[in-house]
């Protein structure tokens, strides 16, 4: 128990000074429109839109894509919220006030991340299926989990958790879509 203790208190002595630098840096306003921006394409409108361009424009692959995304980021959804429901984890910006961000959290808990976990387990399905598409996918994913922790939203490893449980998601999605003869 000791030990769990000291892990995760080294932890939260790294995140609150993340924080803080992040609180105190004066991020230049090109930075602050794409973080923004960044953070509201992760609310979901995105990826909403990329499963309706897949259904279009997807071609035969695209049932099985947008099934093994949609139940990826429904499972991710389920995760998240009981995750945050059990660690009950402030936010940084409860914790210390941010200095330019205005962006108010969907919810009242910090651990982990859902923008992240259902950008990268997203990103990680429709790459599967779509891989030209790739690069813009992880670069969308990396920059929805760069700017949760720039805006305030979520610590360093709210944020590295979302990942490793996104790309979790998005594997197992993959795994069973394929076990019934679906990918």
């Amino acid at each position: 128990m000791t030990v769990t203790r000291t892990v995760w208190g080294f932890i939260e002595q790294r995140d609150h000074r993340l924080m803080r630098r992040m609180n105190r840096w004066r991020a230049p306003r090109w930075i602050r429109y794409w973080m923004i921006a960044a953070t509201r394409m992760g609310d979901g409108w995105l990826w909403y839109g990329l499963g309706a361009m897949l259904l279009v424009y997807g071609g035969p692959q695209k049932f099985g894509a947008i099934g093994a995304a949609g139940s990826a980021a429904i499972f991710g959804i389920l995760v998240f919220k009981l995750l945050k429901r059990l660690s009950q984890r402030s936010r940084p910006c409860q914790v210390e006030p941010h200095c330019w961000s205005r962006v108010l959290p969907p919810d009242k808990f910090s651990f982990p991340s859902g923008h992240t976990m259902t950008a990268f387990s997203i990103a990680l399905v429709v790459s599967y299926f779509y891989p030209s598409l790739e690069g813009a996918l992880f670069f969308l994913a990396f920059s929805i989990a760069v700017s949760r922790i720039v805006l305030g939203m979520h610590f360093l490893s709210d944020v590295l958790a979302g990942i490793v449980l996104g790309i979790a998601l998005g594997c197992a999605s993959i795994t069973a879509f394929a076990s019934f003869g679906l990918v």
